[in-house]
């Protein structure tokens, strides 16, 4: 067969992996997050419309620890996609590319998604 003698195209084994092709990588598994978390906000807001019973059951769910760690990272996700958005922001406008200056903030973005994660959700959750 000749299939095998075609080269091959680089994969994800190929590349050098860096902070910023992980964030882009991230940025999609977030946006995917973000859907399946709206979609719990619109259970929690059907719920409510249906009565006491049915929203009984949101807290429950929401409640228990697994729940709760779902809350912790939709909450992140929204964070973490937010703060990527406004770096993509200054991209689309030139800014922001230099390699040191791409790499710090990256990380920051990291850090501080995780940080605003906790303001939110450790006030207002787990009080």
């Amino acid at each position: 067969m000749t299939d095998n003698l075609r080269p091959l195209s680089p994969h994800i084994f190929v590349y050098r992996w860096q902070i910023t092709m992980v964030l882009s990588i991230v940025q999609r598994i977030t946006g995917v997050g973000m859907f399946f978390g709206t979609a719990l906000i619109g259970w929690w807001l059907v719920a409510a419309a249906i009565g006491d019973p049915a929203l009984e059951i949101v807290y429950f769910v929401s409640g228990s620890w697994f729940g709760q760690l779902v809350l912790f990272f939709f909450v992140w996700a929204l964070f973490q996609h937010m703060l990527q958005g406004i770096r993509h922001f200054f991209w689309d406008i030139g800014r922001g590319f230099a390699e040191n200056g791409r790499f710090l903030v990256s990380w920051i973005i990291v850090c501080a998604g995780f940080v605003l994660t906790l303001l939110t959700f450790v006030p207002f959750v787990w009080m």
